[in-house]
């Protein structure tokens, strides 16, 4: 059996611009691709905190350490500038794979920076 598993997540990053006459896709500052293991082509969900939206979509290479998070095309109608996003990339995996698998989580500041990087997501409580 295989499974679909999350591989990488940038979590909370913020929409710096939109460009709805662009050729579709997101562009993701390259550091931070890196950093999740996200391949340029790959396949990605974007998950829209501010309007609920969701969209799948391909991830380019933006400018290194700018920060730059760009929804084009017919996705820029599903968020604007300054919205904050959850961007997930998923793999698919044999069984024996999974017992090992380990997503890649970044966490950024309001700059779309770097704060830290997990394996696990951690819990929240019950309130």
């Amino acid at each position: 059996m295989q499974r679909t598993l999350l591989h990488a997540k940038l979590h909370r990053v913020r929409v710096t611009q939109v460009e709805i006459d662009y050729e579709g896709s997101v562009a993701i500052d390259a550091v931070l691709l890196e950093a999740a293991g996200i391949r340029e082509y790959e396949r990605i969900d974007v998950f829209n905190i501010q309007n609920g939206e969701r969209f799948s979509t391909y991830a380019i290479s933006g400018e290194p350490a700018s920060g730059m998070i760009s929804v084009n095309g017919a996705a820029a109608h599903k968020a604007s500038v300054g919205d904050l996003v959850i961007i997930c990339a998923f793999g698919v995996y044999e069984e024996r794979e999974v017992r090992d698998m380990k997503p890649r989580l970044i966490y950024v500041d309001d700059a779309n920076r770097i704060v830290r990087s997990s394996h696990i997501i951690p819990m929240q409580a019950a309130g």
